[in-house]
């Protein structure tokens, strides 16, 4: 047996994450319908005792759009989401393989369809994701669909790709098996100590359940609190990719994301390459964004640089770095001149026009503020009032105008941290063999053919294995 090798790098496998292109699951030119049945008895449980928990009912599932056509007997069904379980106008979690462990839909393990209850124009979440997207930043893909329960409309649903191990493998090709962390309410990453069982309540770990490894975390997070001012440029670039979360909070402060980190210490993910064991941060749930507020605070006008709320300190300990508060500088200016614009309004009035009809059959969007037809006709370009005090016109033109008056001069300044010698050197190893279409080897090559090895040092080599 003979290996020869060819160093080569290839981006699209590692280091850089992919975003799928969209399948037959998250069409973009039309609005698929989705069924859901299951016994009448089973569904008043769900919405009545088991509304707040997260006991999955037996339910049959069929997909129907112009050309796709598929039915699942046996998945998964239940509420989801923490206050909006109350709204008249819920949201909703598919699970298909909570019956039959590894069935997927279109690749999928789960379907999340979010009800966008608190959204007269139910485009903000869409908005804010095609954005982060726009950014080549980690995000979700989408659809909107119409929901069935038991052959009953329940209105337009934004389906929402769940957040996963499938969601990590089809991003992080070649880099998909570190742990996932999903950070609900509290996850404000204050360090609690060593203890693994502190971080449990809002620190949810995904991936990797069986083996329940919180240390990377817990080192991370102790990097970010513990280190003291000479050591920690380097320490959290080595735990953390600083320079993506950047770019991340860029844009989570220009949508008006409220709801995420750096307001309500919410929203996020976690997850830690394997290839170099750095967090990469990850943002959802983007519906209380373009001028939706609860606090009396105008978003569109908070000062860019001061955004965050109470005790944050991934913000806070970076903003005293001035490399790293430069750098966010130079992504704010970077996204004000080519991705945050009024550009979206027309993407905006295409979408709008897609979902019309579905919109103006959803009568449950009536039940928790009173939305109209009349009220979604206009919503991108007039404010309802109330907790919408903002249309997402005004929101885009007035963030856009203010952000440019507080963003800082770029001043260049160089990374204080360089890899040391030691650093450089230590030992390359492969960590994963891919065929030249990026699946997983698995077993013995066959003779003559090319793969492709994935390296820790996160390079890769193309490799021809000869037997």
């Amino acid at each position: 047996m003979r290996w020869i090798f060819f160093l080569i790098f290839i981006p699209k496998l590692v280091g850089q994450e992919v975003h799928p292109m969209d399948n037959e699951a998250f069409l973009q030119n039309e609005v698929a319908s989705i069924y859901v049945d299951l016994p009448n008895d089973q569904l008043q449980l769900l919405l009545g005792d088991s509304l707040y928990s997260d006991h999955e009912f037996l339910a049959s599932f069929r997909y129907q759009s112009s050309l796709y056509l598929d039915t699942i007997q046996q998945i998964g069904f239940r509420v989801r989401g923490n206050t909006s379980r109350g709204a008249g106008k819920k949201s909703f979690s598919i699970d298909f393989n909570d019956f039959i462990p590894g069935q997927k839909f279109k690749g999928l393990d789960n379907m999340n369809l979010v009800g966008n209850h608190n959204d007269p124009s139910q485009l903000r979440a869409w908005l804010s994701t095609q954005i982060l997207k726009s950014a080549d930043l980690t995000v979700s893909r989408n659809s909107f669909v119409r929901l069935y329960i038991n052959n009953e409309y329940k209105g337009l649903y934004l389906n929402n790709e769940a957040i996963d191990d499938e969601f990590i493998k089809d991003r992080f090709i070649a880099n998909f098996s570190g742990n996932l962390f999903k950070c609900s309410w509290g996850s404000d990453l204050t360090y609690l100590g060593a203890n693994p069982q502190l971080y449990y309540e809002t620190y949810e770990l995904k991936t990797n359940q069986s083996l329940n490894d919180y240390s990377g975390l817990i080192h991370f997070i102790e990097v970010l609190n513990n280190s003291n001012a000479t050591d920690f440029p380097c320490a959290i670039q080595q735990v953390f990719d600083v320079d993506r979360y950047l770019k991340t909070l860029v844009h989570e402060i220009l949508i008006g994301h409220w709801d995420g980190y750096a307001g309500n210490k919410n929203n996020y993910y976690l997850y830690q390459r394997p290839s170099d064991g750095k967090f990469v941060f990850i943002e959802y749930d983007m519906d209380n964004t373009f001028g939706i507020d609860w606090f009396n605070e105008n978003w569109s006008v908070r000062n860019i640089n001061n955004w965050h709320f109470g005790n944050r300190p991934l913000i806070q300990k970076l903003f005293e770095i001035p490399y790293f508060k430069d750098q966010f500088n130079h992504y704010m200016n970077e996204a004000l001149t080519t991705i945050f614009n009024q550009n979206w309004l027309q993407e905006l009035q295409i979408k709008k026009s897609l979902i019309s009809q579905a919109a103006y059959e959803d009568l449950y969007k009536e039940l928790d503020y009173g939305f109209t037809n009349s009220d979604f006709d206009s919503s991108i370009t007039n404010a309802f009032g109330a907790h919408v005090t903002m249309s997402i016109s005004d929101y885009l033109a007035i963030r856009l105008q203010s952000a440019l008056s507080q963003v800082q001069p770029f001043q260049g300044l160089e990374n204080p941290c360089q890899l040391s010698i030691e650093e450089n050197e230590l030992p390359v190893y492969v960590v994963a063999k891919y065929d030249l279409l990026g699946r997983p080897i698995t077993a013995k090559p066959e003779s003559n053919q090319f793969i492709i090895e994935i390296l820790s040092n996160g390079k890769s080599r193309k490799t021809l294995f000869v037997d």
